[in-house]
């Protein structure tokens, strides 16, 4: 059997978010299909690390990225352990992944979760160029390359000049592959109508994200500038509740929205409750790059979901059905009434189709396939 070592340079565990999570549940689901060890930063626990081994080698100083002993200590773990793929999450491991892969004869493979020169530019980071012809090389390099969505791997194929035979889409997934009952999301939905004093004749609509990470922050300016007061104009009834660790502390929790349809609820313990209890995830986000963890959520739960045309990145039509609703980018007027037509309109289910593609032991499987595991 094939053996994987992969690499992870930061902290996973607790996986909270959706990058950590979307590591943790790769590894996991993938462990259930060859063999494999993670090395990553000091800071994990590699209790929480399931089905596979988690050994605590990197530092956490900045200065791990560019750190030359690394080459020694790994390239010992692969002859010991008969590596025989070397995984790379992110790039920006690529030095070393390419020595290794010299040195030792293992097959390299990166898994992309963005194009990231492309996401730092529209962060606006005045050195990306120079970020994409480093990642331009590390992909070049590798035997297998993981794209998180297919936009992503028809820009890398393109502009990289990879092989379309090395490369795929490996996206974020979820770990059901059934839709909750309609009982049990009436029953989440009362529960929040009690915790945050919801009518039962308003829709709840739920944002929920990383509120310090700028694509989520400029997502909530839209609802809170643009996309409540066009509601508020129109005598639709809802509440809107924002879910999400990092609020800046200039918006002082969002006081001034008490009373203009807005709930903070801050970060949420369990936010499966808010998911399946949400009439409608919205999902206003302009910036950033890769999948929006948080919609694929939000549809597995079987929530039906309104989203701008870069907020839908990765996830289609064709997958969701008339569950996803899109939009213009920074076509408000239309993305709000959007939310009215969807609360409005008959429930339907979440297509087979969309678990197929997006539920974690079909996503590791056809990785596994894919590296001829």
């Amino acid at each position: 059997m094939a053996a994987i070592l992969t690499i992870v340079p930061y902290k996973i565990f607790p996986a909270k978010v959706g990058g950590q999570k979307g590591i943790a549940l790769f590894n996991e689901y993938l462990a259930k299909e060859t063999s494999l060890l993670c090395i990553s930063v000091k800071d994990n626990d590699p209790g929480q690390a399931k089905g596979y081994t988690l050994m605590n080698i990197l530092s956490g100083s900045p200065f791990r990225y560019i750190n030359p002993l690394y080459i020694f200590i790994i390239r010992k773990i692969i002859k010991q352990q008969h590596i025989t793929i070397l995984l790379l999450e992110h790039p920006y491991y690529g030095w070393l992944g390419i020595m290794l892969k010299w040195l030792t004869g293992v097959q390299l493979a990166v898994h992309s979760h963005n194009i990231e020169a492309l996401r730092w530019k529209t962060l606006g980071k005045w050195w990306w160029p120079v970020l994409w012809q480093y990642e331009k090389m590390v992909h070049r390099a590798a035997n297998y390359n993981f794209f998180i969505q297919d936009d992503d791997r028809a820009l890398a194929i393109r502009k990289f000049k990879l092989s379309p035979a090395a490369c795929t889409t490996i996206t974020y997934g979820i770990e059901w592959d059934t839709p909750p009952s309609t009982a049990e999301r009436l029953r989440c939905r009362t529960a929040l109508q009690h915790q945050h004093a919801i009518a039962d004749t308003e829709a709840i609509l739920l944002f929920n994200g990383t509120l310090d990470y700028p694509p989520n922050l400029s997502a909530l300016k839209n609802i809170l500038e643009k996309i409540n007061p066009i509601l508020m104009s129109t005598g639709f009834a809802y509440k809107i509740i924002i879910c999400g660790r990092g609020l800046p502390a200039v918006m002082n929790e969002l006081k001034d929205f008490i009373g203009k349809n807005i709930i903070y609820a801050g970060f949420a313990d369990d936010i499966t409750a808010y998911f399946k209890g949400a009439d409608i995830f919205i999902n206003p986000v302009i910036d950033g790059g890769g999948i929006k963890t948080k919609l694929v959520e939000a549809l597995g739960y079987g929530t039906t979901s309104v989203s701008t045309i870069n907020g839908s990145i990765g996830v289609t039509k064709e997958d969701a059905g008339e569950l996803l609703r899109i939009t213009d980018n920074d076509d408000w007027n239309e993305f709000s009434a959007e939310i009215i037509r969807a609360f409005q309109s008959a429930k339907t289910a979440v297509p087979a189709s969309f678990y197929k593609k997006f539920y974690w032991g079909n996503i590791a499987k056809k990785a596994a396939a894919f590296i001829h595991l």
